[in-house]
């Protein structure tokens, strides 16, 4: 198929080989190209092949050079161009008007384009009843819609997606073909008469006969039901945001006792009488990428205490797709809309898993027959100091790539660590970190990653001779790379990798930083737990410059569930048999007889695992405050912490426990006796975290103001899931900066282990290079 315009008659003209790469397919680049190009009045074509986007053009100089110009000024809303090479060729392109011709199967090598969120234009047709797609739930264009979840292979035609065994209708055949259609090369375009149908089933599966399969959904949503609703990657489990019963049945069927739910409203109107929210926090809400964003809440809404019980913010989206904005116009209400697995499973995502693994969990499915070919969770970001800061990058942000300083010498692959798992594969200059694969701690997740990586391969055609992989040596990543063949295999300590992936994200390659991880756990190259480091870093190497004094993890795994335990152990380690003459609550609801076990186990250093950890840190002091001593989701004791600290406190406790030398050690016992003294004097629980808060920031400044001395350095990069904590991130940036640090936060990753994929890939090229010492 080819669509054609007339071209003016040149003298001396001129043609040229323009080789455009990034997202430009599937987002209605070479639409736009032929469009430009008929304005501009030149002649040639466009084409997708391997490498992104090809044109040949003949015009004169001042009308290629107005076309280039106008392209990157006027390109669709999914596009990203990364580069724009041009090459003169002479004799090859005739002046008979502009093509768009068929797509090339070559080498791979250009951007797959994220899922998209319904533009405005295509809902006016869904809500406009004398328009055929009036009330389509699969109305798209080229601006919006499904793509990597429905894409099998590149380049993206529609018979290389899932929406191959739709045929086109006239009407719509007629748009594709059209190249002033914005529908023009839609590979997802449908209607109601050649598209796919949406349908709703019982809890057994079976289908319910109703004129309206969306307008039922709503009606039982209302009444208190629980519904599985089939979304862009997968099925998402709804019921009603303000019925308090309905969250507690959501979530003990779910298994989810605690962790917050995200709340879907209909429009940002709505969200504004939830929650406080910001010109940056709109915009980013009603983006192309449609995710979840963490919003400060308003102290009195209609929301069920349960949906996020505990916390001052709230995880609110808007609809994404054509179902999601007709269900939520017919519900009229804020829906809980969560993934749909049980806890710590991935994300079902086709359909007789669905009724499967959703069995027992959801009393109704809102379904249809289009098939999802790479299951996507909903990403979570939020707003810090005006930038993105991400939570959990999946659905319409991966599997864009994340540009890096120079080029991977050999194409690697990286697997991440075990907790929120990404994977990355480097080729050329970019990174493609996957979206979120979840913790690694099942069959299905596992089943999940393996199929993630498989498809990245085969949409990057791309064979990777180095794959990078976590220290630790139980992780089922770190197996799953040993038992690679044929592959050169290098291991990466946790913490440099978070800190290699900011590195990487904002181009400090060739320096070395003070790198600040603080986070639960990582495997330290002494076999240790670590997780409070200060590390002298650049993207090959490390120096363990400073860190958290050691306190014995009692029961290793168990200590991390049950943050009794670190207290006990903490206590113990400051205060000795004298732990027991403390006249504190904590000490009083101790459980003697376990007590006595755990005592024992610290003495006969059984299981005891030692451990630097901050976030160990974070839960020894919930628990001494009798906030949390057993938790329910990872990190949910700090969460908790931070959720009650006094935001207008600005105390802090003495915490210059600082020994050593190379490397230095910071001891907590100063900073415990303080809570415990603050504890006994009947100081409020929000007071103490405030001040524990602000030592954890002061501290921080003061050892990198120690290190600066001996080393000069001023770039600081953080690191760690201790940083998602707004609270102490906020107060530490700031005195950083006071002291005159640069202060460096991964933007495009998550700070998080969701990004240490893109830190491992980074550490292995450089260690393929040349090697570059660092000053130790």
């Amino acid at each position: 198929m080819e669509s054609t315009v007339k071209s003016k008659r040149y003298a001396g003209v001129i043609g040229q080989a323009i080789r455009i790469r990034g997202q430009v397919q599937g987002v209605g680049f070479r639409p736009t190209v032929w469009r430009l190009a008929d304005e501009c009045g030149l002649s040639g074509h466009v084409l997708n092949d391997g490498e992104g986007v090809l044109i040949h053009a003949l015009g004169d100089s001042e009308s290629l050079n107005t076309f280039l110009l106008r392209l990157q000024k006027e390109a669709p809303r999914m596009a990203r161009i990364d580069s724009i090479d041009r090459t003169v060729i002479r004799g090859q392109i005739p002046l008979d008007g502009f093509h768009i011709i068929e797509s090339l199967k070559s080498p791979v090598r250009t951007g797959v384009p994220p899922d998209a969120a319904t533009c405005s234009a295509c809902l006016e047709e869904m809500i406009d009843p004398f328009n055929r797609r009036y009330r389509y739930p699969f109305t798209n264009c080229i601006h919006c819609g499904p793509r990597f979840s429905i894409i099998k292979n590149i380049p993206y035609d529609r018979e290389r997606t899932t929406m191959t065994g739709f045929t086109l209708c006239g009407d719509c055949a007629e748009e594709y073909a059209n190249p002033d259609n914005r529908r023009f090369h839609a590979q997802p375009n449908a209607c109601p008469a050649c598209g796919p149908t949406v349908k709703i089933m019982d809890a057994q599966g079976r289908r319910i006969l109703t004129t309206d399969p969306i307008v039922e959904a709503a009606n039982l949503l209302r009444q208190g039901f629980i519904v599985a609703v089939k979304g862009m990657g997968g099925y998402q489990l709804a019921c009603s945001g303000i019925d308090e019963d309905a969250v507690s049945r959501l979530r003990n069927r779910k298994h989810r006792w605690d962790k917050p739910f995200a709340l879907m409203a209909k429009d940002i109107r709505q969200v504004r009488q939830l929650c406080q929210v910001n010109l940056d926090e709109e915009t980013l809400l009603a983006s192309v990428r449609n995710p979840i964003v963490l919003l400060k809440k308003k102290s009195y809404s209609l929301v069920a205490e349960s949906v996020a019980p505990g916390q001052r913010t709230l995880g609110v989206l808007l609809p994404g797709t054509p179902l999601h904005h007709l269900l939520m116009r017919e519900v009229g209400e804020v829906l809980v809309m969560t993934s749909g697995n049980v806890s710590d499973e991935p994300i079902a995502y086709r359909d007789e898993e669905a009724f499967h693994r959703l069995k027992g969990v959801t009393d109704f499915y809102l379904s249809h027959d289009r098939p999802i070919h790479m299951r996507v969770d909903d990403s979570v970001t939020r707003i810090f100091r005006g930038n993105e800061f991400l939570i959990r990058r999946a659905r319409g942000y991966a599997p864009s790539p994340i540009k890096i300083p120079g080029t991977f010498v050999q194409p690697v692959l990286a697997l991440g660590g075990h907790f929120k798992n990404t994977f990355c594969f480097g080729k050329g200059d970019e990174a493609f970190v996957s979206h979120h694969i979840g913790d690694l701690e099942n069959y299905e997740s596992l089943t999940s990653f393996k199929e993630g990586i498989e498809h990245f391969q085969n949409l990057l055609d791309i064979k990777p001779e180095v794959v990078a992989f976590d220290l630790h040596p139980d992780y089922l990543s770190t197996q799953f790379a040993l038992q690679m063949e044929g592959v050169e295999k290098i291991a990466v300590q946790h913490h440099h990798a978070h800190i290699a992936a900011c590195m990487a994200e904002h181009g400090l390659e060739d320096e070395t930083v003070i790198g600040v991880a603080f986070d639960g756990s990582g495997y330290g190259t002494d076999g240790a737990v670590w997780g409070g480091e200060f590390l002298l870093a650049d993207t090959r190497d490390f120096v363990r410059t400073a860190h958290l004094e050691y306190i014995p993890l009692p029961g290793g795994a168990s200590a991390i569930r049950e943050p009794w335990r670190n207290a006990v152990s903490c206590l113990n380690h400051v205060y000795g048999d004298g732990m027991e003459e403390l006249n504190i609550d904590f000490i009083k609801r101790l459980d003697k007889g376990k007590w006595k076990i755990l005592k024992q186990l610290i003495k006969k250093n059984q299981n005891c695992p030692p451990s630097s950890s901050m976030g160990r840190l974070f839960d020894v002091v919930a628990s001494l405050l009798g906030i949390r001593n057993v938790i329910n989701y990872e990190g949910q004791a700090a969460i908790e912490l931070e959720q009650l600290a006094d935001e207008n406190c600005r105390d802090s406790y003495s915490w210059n426990d600082v020994t050593g030398d190379s490397p230095m050690i910071v001891g907590v016992q100063t900073l415990i006796k303080a809570v415990v003294d603050d504890i006994l004097r009947g100081t409020t629980v929000p007071k103490i975290s405030a001040r524990f808060h602000n030592s954890v920031a002061d501290m921080t400044v003061s050892v990198c103001h120690r290190i600066r001395q001996k080393t000069s350095l001023k770039q600081v990069v953080l690191g760690g899931g201790v940083f998602q904590n707004m609270f102490l991130l906020n107060r530490l940036v700031s005195k950083l900066e006071e002291r005159g640090f640069r202060v460096c936060l991964p933007l495009q990753v998550p700070v998080n282990d969701g990004g240490i994929s893109l830190g491992q890939a980074v550490i292995a090229n450089a260690r393929c290079r040349q090697p570059v010492s660092i000053k130790r």
